[in-house]
């Protein structure tokens, strides 16, 4: 990531080679602690918690070593491999490119080493601390928009949007959720069965009946893995496919998702992803026939209404800003 170099000091790879190893082991048990203590923690937030712990410990004595020590560590976060579930590389990359940039930032403002780190670390655990009430600062900002008598439908597994819709039944709005069943996860059901535990009346209906159900519903409400520059989003497959749908039916469609899922990047087209959330090679069934699995796709700004987020309820236009923001 070019947040980590230096104009003037080039890092030599033999000397990134040893800080690669000598944070990995460390870098990577502190990143699954946090989110081993918090089962539905925000990875973002994890990989910050980590990155601020290995600037509090490190034995780092100038901005140079600690930039090294940062990269090194990014790059063994972004391996990490997340066994049954949906590739979340997209907000840990945003997460800590954006750290980066504070460092970066940080080290220009800051002349002293010392008063550096420290305020790296107090920024670090401010991020987090944000991070964390990000998913209540935007059930709240959803509140105006859910009203009684309602049918939601909702799409994939997302934390942010269970706890709107949880916040929202709290607060004696009475409504029905309908779920598409979310194939090839199936985590329609789970949906299901976490908003039916809270006693919100649920439906879950076949990713292929969206179009038929579209006409019953107010709104459609999804999360996302990633908010891009232009305001679309990268998230599950089949979010594309409904917001046509729900655009040709004159429906709302909202997108729920926490600021430090926005990253700097520009789809051209539903499959113009990032490498993570491509296409993998198909499979192939015994009489030859070859499966085709995608797991992300990319919706355009044109079809999204509205971006629920913790810092506003935003347009698809408004990103760049915030983006802008964000970073500089």
């Amino acid at each position: 990531s070019i947040l980590f170099s230096h104009p003037s000091l080039p890092i030599h790879p033999i000397l990134t080679e040893m800080a690669s190893t000598a944070v990995e082991s460390q870098v990577v048990r502190d990143f699954k602690k946090s989110l081993g203590e918090n089962a539905k923690g925000a990875v973002a937030v994890a990989a910050i918690h980590a990155l601020t712990t290995l600037i509090k410990e490190s034995g780092a004595s100038t901005i140079m070593e600690l930039e090294i020590l940062l990269k090194a560590a990014q790059e063994q976060l972004q391996e990490i491999k997340f066994e049954g579930q949906r590739s979340k590389t997209i907000q840990l990359t945003a997460a800590c490119e954006l750290f980066a940039r504070h460092v970066t930032r940080t080290a220009l403002d800051i002349g002293n080493f010392d008063a550096c780190k420290e305020r790296l670390i107090d920024r670090g655990h401010r991020f987090a601390q944000q991070a964390d009430v990000s998913r209540g600062v935007i059930a709240n900002n959803m509140l105006p928009f859910i009203r009684d008598g309602m049918a939601i439908l909702v799409h994939g597994y997302s934390n942010v949007v269970i706890i709107a819709l949880q916040s929202a039944a709290k607060a004696g709005i009475r409504f029905k959720v309908i779920s598409t069943e979310g194939q090839p996860e199936r985590d329609g059901h789970k949906v299901c069965e976490e908003l039916a535990q809270f006693g919100i009346p649920v439906e879950l209906c076949l990713d292929t009946a969206v179009g038929f159900v579209m006409q019953e519903v107010d709104m459609v409400l999804t999360g996302a893995a990633g908010v891009c520059e232009s305001g679309g989003i990268i998230n599950k497959i089949g979010t594309y496919q409904l917001s046509v749908i729900a655009r040709e039916a004159k429906k709302p469609f909202y997108v729920a998702a926490e600021s430090y899922k926005f990253c700097r990047l520009y789809p051209l087209s539903p499959t113009d992803l990032p490498d993570a959330e491509r296409e993998p090679p198909p499979t192939t069934t015994e009489s030859g026939v070859k499966v085709r699995h995608p797991p992300s796709d990319f919706t355009p700004p044109a079809h999204i209404t509205l971006l629920l987020t913790d810092i506003g309820v935003l347009t698809p236009s408004a990103v760049s800003d915030e983006l802008i923001k964000l970073y500089y």
